[in-house]
C-alpha cells in the first residue's frame, strides 16, 4: 500500500539526540503516504504546466526530498523545486516550493509564501521605521512571524543538506516542525 501507516523517526535535538520514535495512524483513517503526495503534485496542472515549460531547452527542474513533518495529529509534507541551467557549472536554485497539508496542496515561490497561503494568512511586509508595539504582541509571535522564522530555518536547511551537515540539517528540521506546531495552534 501506499498509505502510511506508520512514521518512525530519530530525534537531532539536544538531550533527545537520537531517541526514536513511532507514530502510529489509525487503520480506519486514509494518511498519504510520499508517494501518494508525490503523484498528487504530478497531477496538479499548474505544476506540470511549470514543469513542462522548464524542461524545455536551456535549463532543468529538479525536485528536492520530499519533507515528512509531524505536527499535532497530522503531518506536513514539503518539497522544494530547483531550476538548473544545462551549463556544466551552474548550481541548482529553489525556485518554487510545494507544500501538502491533509488534502491541500500549495505551490508558490518560497515557504513562506506557500504556508500564508495554505493556512489563509497574509505576509506581513518588512516595517520600514520602528512603530512602538504592545507589550503583548513581543510575548506572542505573530503567525505571518512565524511563517517567516519557518521560511528561514527551511532555507538553512537546506543549505546544511547542500553542504553534507546532517547534523545541522536535523537540528534545522525540528525547529522547522515546533515552528510548524505553534502555526498550527493560532
Amino acid at each position: 500500500k501506499h498509505n502510511m501507516t506508520a512514521l518512525f523517526v530519530a530525534r537531532n535535538d539536544g538531550e533527545n539526540y537520537g531517541k526514536l520514535i513511532i507514530y502510529k495512524f489509525p487503520k480506519e483513517k486514509t494518511v498519504y503516504g510520499p508517494m501518494q503526495i508525490e503523484a498528487k503534485i504530478d497531477q496538479d496542472t499548474d505544476i506540470s504546466k511549470e514543469f513542462s515549460l522548464w524542461g524545455q531547452r536551456g535549463s532543468t527542474y529538479l525536485r528536492g526530498n520530499l519533507l515528512t513533518i509531524p505536527i499535532e495529529n497530522s503531518l506536513l509534507y514539503i518539497e522544494p523545486i530547483y531550476l538548473k541551467a544545462e551549463s556544466e557549472n551552474s548550481l541548482p536554485e529553489v525556485k518554487r516550493v510545494v507544500v501538502a497539508y491533509q488534502d491541500r496542496l500549495t505551490y508558490e515561490n518560497t515557504l513562506e509564501e506557500a504556508l500564508a497561503k495554505m493556512f489563509g494568512t497574509e505576509i506581513k511586509e518588512p516595517e520600514k521605521q520602528e512603530e512602538q508595539r504592545d507589550p503583548a504582541e513581543e510575548t506572542e509571535e505573530s503567525l505571518s512571524d512565524l511563517i517567516q522564522k519557518a521560511n528561514e530555518v527551511f532555507t538553512r536547511a537546506q543549505g546544511a543538506q547542500r553542504n553534507g551537515d546532517w547534523a545541522g540539517y536535523g537540528r534545522y528540521i525540528d525547529e522547522l516542525s515546533k515552528l510548524l506546531q505553534k502555526m498550527q495552534q493560532q
